[in-house]
């Protein structure tokens, strides 16, 4: 579902000036759009060779909120979000297997099954998190002529050089005329002594150029036809054709994870600034990380949760399930730049403090106007403009929303007043706040059974168990069917039976 517009119907923007922290310059801008009234906005998707990662959508969550404000402000703003189905390159190592291809060789399936699979799940795990779509979601496999157009470009302004069908982008040479490195504030001599030479990157000029184009080795499945070889596209070239394509050679905002900064960013900036002489983006976001118990998420150590561990309890980290919006919620209770540390207290403190904004919020409709004001609505309305408006400090928001729902429970019981225009607007405005740009969904302690739903269905699951173990085969199919009809679908398994609402 896309946003409805601000109610108001007003061009807010040209009353509420936002500052945004810029990567680039490393300081709170003004934000001063390219074209007056409209927002060109750019974040990096994933790449689909596994279920998304709850890090990425962390990322995702906090441009969602970005673009959930910059059209309530009254802005008309072109969101790009990537998919990568090309999965080669995720690290700058230019060496190994592209990731989707080797996904399909362990399952024995096409590449492209992979890559819709996780696209599904992908989409599935945003939808259930309420988020916007963008307003174009491009693909790198879909944009390989506008790469190859990008990489010729690049060649002929002397800034890439292609050896054995693989062209490189010529680091060295940029850096006489440009400054690599200024995003990530990383200076070419110390990345030179940095560098440990890497077997099998003895075709590159020097250790610090990149992939435009790789030539594909026989077993590689994903390729395409290029001037150079039959082969495949780097990881940066991609963000750069892509959002280029759709934005223009110069927008306003580009996002992605602070891990992306270097080689990723730094790489689109070097190439659109090699290829059309200008540099891409005008403000540089960057979502910081999220932790996991206070260690970082890794596979490796088993310090992971996917989203649907999350949603569905079924893990060993967390105490319960969590709602979507209990979820979103404790992550706007953090700043989109602050590293967020994911715990089962943070949730359930969250989770409380969620439910009792949502009380209070289910009071709206039945305040009654008096005739005279005691509250300063439209300074407590500022107050959140001011906190959105200060690079989008959503835990302060929050704050000014318990406010709101002291006001609430105060005008319930007589002892402070609005008059019928303060109340419309409070209501407006709370509504506005809480659904429309932090993107929360009214559920109340009832409606949100998920952890009895799970423990009533577990029962029904072990009730269909015994009556197959009693070969009552009749029953069980029973359980199972009538479960059907109310939406609830039972998957056995070799590690047991579980169950997802359809």
């Amino acid at each position: 579902m896309f946003q409805q517009p601000n109610q108001s119907g007003m061009q807010l923007y040209k009353e509420q000036s936002i500052k945004i922290y810029n990567s680039l310059t490393g300081k709170k801008e003004i934000f001063k759009p390219i074209e007056s009234g409209c927002v060109g906005m750019y974040v990096c998707g994933p790449t689909v060779y596994s279920n998304v990662h709850l890090g990425n959508v962390r990322t995702f969550m906090s441009f969602d909120m970005i673009f959930r404000y910059l059209k309530h402000l009254g802005y008309k703003v072109r969101y790009v979000r990537n998919i990568t189905d090309a999965g080669h390159l995720e690290n700058d190592a230019d060496m190994g297997e592209d990731k989707i291809t080797k996904k399909a060789r362990l399952e024995q399936i096409e590449p492209m099954e992979v890559v819709q699979r996780y696209t599904v799940d992908f989409h599935n795990i945003l939808n259930t998190l309420n988020f916007l779509p963008p307003s174009i979601e491009p693909t790198a496999t879909g944009h390989i002529i506008e790469q190859i157009e990008l990489i010729h470009t690049i060649i002929d302004n002397g800034f890439a050089y292609e050896i054995n069908g693989s062209v490189y982008f010529d680091v060295h040479k940029f850096n006489e005329t440009h400054e690599y490195g200024k995003l990530s504030k990383r200076k070419l001599e110390d990345l030179i002594h940095n560098t440990r030479a890497l077997d099998g990157q003895s075709d590159k000029k020097n250790p610090q150029d990149f992939a435009l184009w790789k030539k594909a080795e026989p077993q590689h499945i994903m390729r395409w036809p290029s001037p150079w070889s039959d082969g495949f596209p780097g990881w940066h070239l991609e963000c750069t054709a892509m959002s280029t394509k759709y934005l223009g050679e110069q927008f306003d905002i580009h996002g992605g994870g602070m891990d992306l900064k270097f080689p990723h960013h730094e790489c689109e900036i070097a190439q659109n600034e090699a290829a059309k002489g200008v540099s891409p983006v005008n403000y540089w976001m960057h979502a910081n990380m999220l932790e996991l118990n206070g260690s970082r998420m890794s596979k490796s150590t088993g310090n992971i949760i996917n989203p649907k561990e999350l949603l569905s309890g079924k893990n060993d980290m967390m105490s319960k399930a969590y709602s979507p919006s209990v979820i979103r919620f404790f992550m706007m209770q953090s700043s989109y730049r602050s590293v967020l540390d994911l715990t089962d207290a943070g949730l359930s403190s969250s989770e409380k403090g969620f439910f009792r904004l949502m009380e209070s919020v289910s009071l709206l409709k039945d305040l009654k106007a008096s005739e005279k004001s005691s509250l300063d609505i439209n300074a407590w309305k500022q107050n959140c403009y001011d906190a959105m408006n200060d690079d989008f400090n959503t835990p302060i928001l929050i704050a000014h929303l318990f406010e709101a729902a002291k006001y609430i429970n105060q005008i319930k019981d007589g002892s402070e007043s609005l008059n019928t225009e303060d109340l419309k607007s409070f209501k407006e405005a709370i509504n506005s706040f809480v659904f429309d740009i932090l993107g929360l969904e009214n559920t109340s302690k009832n409606d949100s059974g998920t952890d009895k739903l799970s423990g009533a269905v577990d029962v029904l699951i072990k009730l269909r168990q015994e009556a197959r173990a009693n070969k009552d085969f009749a029953l069980s199919d029973k359980i199972r069917d009538e479960l059907a009809e109310v939406g609830i679908q039972l998957k056995d398994g070799k590690d047991g039976t579980t169950f997802s609402l359809s």
